[in-house]
């Protein structure tokens, strides 16, 4: 079983910058494999920025040059780095990690006003 607490959410104007953190616990030995996800009201649930098993990293088109994701092995923990924020990315925003099975983590909200 593998744990992911999310933080870092929050309130901020257009232009703005956020960090969200999450810490994995359980059975994770590399932050592989972890990723960002967001979901809109309305919408679908939609990649936003993952570390693949191999260590490449994929972006949203939506957040490319925008959003960095990074991480801290020995804290098995990914950021999310969130600058030029825009009113269209609020949202709540999951943490993920895949590893035969699927793990998320309870969502924390980013809500960018204009």
């Amino acid at each position: 079983q593998v744990q992911l607490v999310e933080s870092g959410g929050g309130l901020v104007q257009a232009g703005g910058s956020l960090r969200l953190s999450c810490a994995a616990s359980g059975s994770i030995f590399s932050i592989n494999g972890m990723g960002w996800y967001r979901q809109a009201p309305g919408k679908q649930r939609e990649l936003v920025a993952r570390i693949t098993s191999d260590g490449s990293i994929l972006y949203a088109s939506s957040v490319k040059g925008r959003f960095t994701i990074s991480g801290d092995n020995a804290k098995n923990t990914v950021y999310l780095q969130m600058n030029s924020l825009k009113p269209e990315d609020t949202a709540v925003y999951y943490c993920n990690y895949q590893n035969l099975a699927d793990y998320w983590g309870q969502g924390t909200q980013v809500t960018v006003s204009s």
